[in-house]
């Protein structure tokens, strides 16, 4: 008797522990699946960035080269006399104009030979007049048959010797007015003038032998040399229509030039020259393009960024620079594609024209892009697009 009560004991105590834990499961239950849609409830909003919708447009293809200054004139400054160098009229570094004086040498010496010469063509010209009226003396004595034709043949040599011996002095006294003028060395050129060689009072020798006295280079135009390849002259050639001169025609060919001290080409100039020759060893072709320099900001030995374009325009596909991002050594845009999904995309990308990149691969025109936010987003993550035009 005792027993059976204790088994229906255990049979009641079992139902209601059983009863129980399916009472806290439910709980458990629903207590989850409120806590699911509050956290769907309380999910982030997919984040807004800007989109763009990509187009071609007519732009002029570029290619870049690094490349260095160059002055178009460079003039090592020697004396043309001997002498003491007397005196230096010029500052270092200094700009200077065609016709400066630039170094005095010592003029004594060389005033002295021009007064000689002067004497001695004073003296010529005196002969010169004494055999004219002697040989106008014996012409009138010769058609009176006073004297010989032996004897006028005579004066008419003598008075040609003087004249020949008057010349001769002349050219003397133009020479040494010459080296006198030799004494003040000026400047070749215009340009820029750099350190002085030789000080005042030294000796200096005269001729191609003689002490470089200072250097003086160009300032404007300047050059910009650089080398390019072979298939980029050809194509750049290929776009210039016939009919002109072959320095008309690289004339027409776009160059724009900026240094190392900015990232932008601000300089405008022209193609000059394009050489006779490929390099063998290098496949490229050495190229000059002139350049305005009045201010003299561009100094010669100067790195320079060149950028060559081609003459006619092309489309092509652009987007902003800021619409590019680097993974590793690769450059992606992020497409924006149906439901509005971010699609990472590999492009290959041109020359940088007016703050946006040519597209060569990877993106079409009519595709939508984020231009702005790149940063907020990962590939295959929902976005609030916001349309806005597409700029630099």
């Amino acid at each position: 008797m005792t027993n059976a009560k204790n088994n229906k004991l255990r049979m009641w105590t079992a139902a209601g522990v059983a009863a129980g834990m399916s009472v806290l499961a439910t709980a458990i239950i629903a207590l989850q699946g409120d806590r699911a849609q509050a956290t769907a409830n309380s999910a982030p909003p997919p984040p807004q960035v800007s989109v763009a919708t990509v187009g071609e447009s007519e732009i002029t293809a570029w290619d870049e080269f690094s490349g260095r200054l160059e002055a178009v004139e460079r003039v090592e400054v020697r004396s043309r006399v001997a002498g003491a160098v007397q005196a230096v009229h010029f500052r270092e570094g200094a700009l200077v104009r065609h016709g400066d004086l630039l170094v005095t040498i010592d003029p004594a010496p060389y005033q002295a030979e021009v007064e000689r010469a002067e004497a001695q063509v004073g003296a010529a010209q005196a002969r010169l007049a004494q055999a004219q009226s002697e040989h106008a003396r014996a012409q009138r004595l010769w058609e009176e048959s006073a004297i010989a034709q032996r004897e006028l043949e005579e004066k008419v040599n003598a008075a040609r010797e003087a004249a020949a011996n008057l010349r001769a002095a002349q050219a003397q006294l133009q020479g040494a007015r010459l080296n006198l003028g030799y004494t003040q060395v000026r400047a070749p050129v215009g340009g820029r003038i750099g350190k002085l060689e030789v000080t005042a009072g030294n000796l200096v020798a005269a001729g191609p032998g003689a002490p470089v006295l200072t250097t003086l280079v160009s300032v404007s135009p300047i050059y910009a040399s650089f080398d390019a390849d072979e298939q980029v002259i050809v194509r750049a050639l290929q776009g210039l229509a016939g009919g002109a001169s072959a320095r008309q025609m690289i004339e027409r060919i776009p160059v724009q030039m900026g240094t190392g001290t900015s990232a932008d080409t601000p300089y405008q100039g022209r193609l000059h020259l394009i050489d006779n020759q490929v390099d063998a060893r290098s496949g490229t072709i050495r190229l000059r393009a002139a350049f305005d320099n009045r201010d003299g900001a561009l100094i010669p030995g100067q790195f320079a960024r060149v950028r060559m374009g081609q003459a006619r325009t092309t489309r092509a596909v652009l987007v902003p620079e800021r619409a590019v991002g680097t993974d590793q050594e690769k450059k992606y845009v992020l497409v924006v594609g149906e439901g509005n999904k971010a699609e990472y995309r590999e492009v290959t990308l041109g020359a940088s024209t007016n703050g946006q990149r040519v597209v060569h691969s990877g993106l079409k025109a009519g595709e939508r892009i984020v231009v702005n936010g790149l940063q907020r987003v990962r590939p295959g993550a929902v976005v609030q697009p916001q349309q806005v035009a597409m700029a630099g």
